[in-house]
């Protein structure tokens, strides 16, 4: 199969590229960045610079590519700009997804988010509603519809990455807060995902049906259970009381219709994946994902 990583570069992307081509797939990743295009080179996939909000230059870019499908991972999150990441989850999407259907291609995966459910008691499946209230909304919504229009569309709604290059890497964003004594522990829900699990669903999702998947570990956590555990991996001391994540979730996601079409984490807790995050924190990165 013929497929167009968008944001082959970032946390995600560099992880999911050297997956796909090991499957035997023919790979073309963008990212805006020409500095980038080596290490997409050396993975062995075809490098496409293009900025996603750049319409003309999108549709010039899956026009040249014509994959059969595209795997849309892209993010912007330097500096952690949430306005940027929506701007990039609305109009890149969009971009991405009128150009595909221009040059008929079917199978559209995307990057959404598992935070999002509105309040309830039990474990959030696909088939809850989304809260509207919450900051991710618009942009989220936006990219899903969008990638609903393809003639198959799957979305990935990813709990909260971790591992290598992510917030929670000994670098990150997350592991500053920590060691600055500014998060503490709470009852807020957090379903959590290794990166590498995180991209090895994007390859299962190429023979999945379309609509959304939660893509979760299978250990939902209040902050309560998993902060001391993430604090001591660091190496730092154990957080006082009170205080809130700053992703925090008001319920936890079940992982179940994932686990139905196959895909199982190979990290299945965050007490394994913080346990081992020192020893596998070897890929790089500051911990923030940037455009890529």
């Amino acid at each position: 199969m013929k497929i167009l990583v968008a944001g082959a570069t970032g946390v995600v992307g560099r992880r999911l590229v050297p997956l796909l081509v090991r499957a035997g797939h023919e790979v073309a990743g963008t990212t805006r960045r020409p500095e980038r295009a080596k290490a997409l080179a050396d993975q062995k996939a075809k490098p496409v610079i293009v900025d996603m909000l750049d319409e003309a230059a999108v549709r010039e870019a899956v026009t040249g590519e014509r994959p059969d499908a595209i795997i849309h991972q892209l993010t912007d999150l330097s500096d952690e700009d949430f306005t940027a990441n929506s701007r990039l989850r609305i109009t890149g999407t969009r971009n991405l997804v009128d150009a595909a259907r221009e040059v008929g291609t079917e199978l559209m995966i995307a990057q959404s988010i598992a935070w999002l459910y509105e309040p309830g008691e039990e474990p959030a499946v696909e088939s809850d509603p989304l809260d509207p209230k919450l900051p991710p909304y618009e942009g989220i919504i936006a990219l899903e519809e969008a990638v609903a229009e393809m003639p198959r569309g799957v979305v990935l709604r990813y709990g909260a990455l971790y591992g290598p290059g992510t917030w929670y890497a000994p670098d990150g964003a997350i592991a500053q807060r920590v060691r600055a004594g500014s998060l503490r522990p709470s009852s807020s829900w957090t379903s959590f995902v290794h990166v590498d699990d995180a991209a090895s669903a994007a390859l299962a999702a190429l023979d999945w049906p379309s609509g959304p998947v939660n893509i979760v570990d299978d250990e939902p956590a209040t902050t309560a259970d998993w902060l001391p555990v993430y604090s001591a991996a660091l190496g730092a001391p154990t957080p006082g009381e009170a205080g809130r994540h700053a992703a925090a979730t008001g319920r936890p996601v079940s992982n179940a219709k994932a686990l139905g079409l196959g895909w199982k984490p190979q990290v299945p807790s965050w007490r394994t994946g913080f346990a081992d995050m020192h020893r596998s924190d070897h890929a790089g990165g500051r911990g923030r994902s940037s455009r890529s």
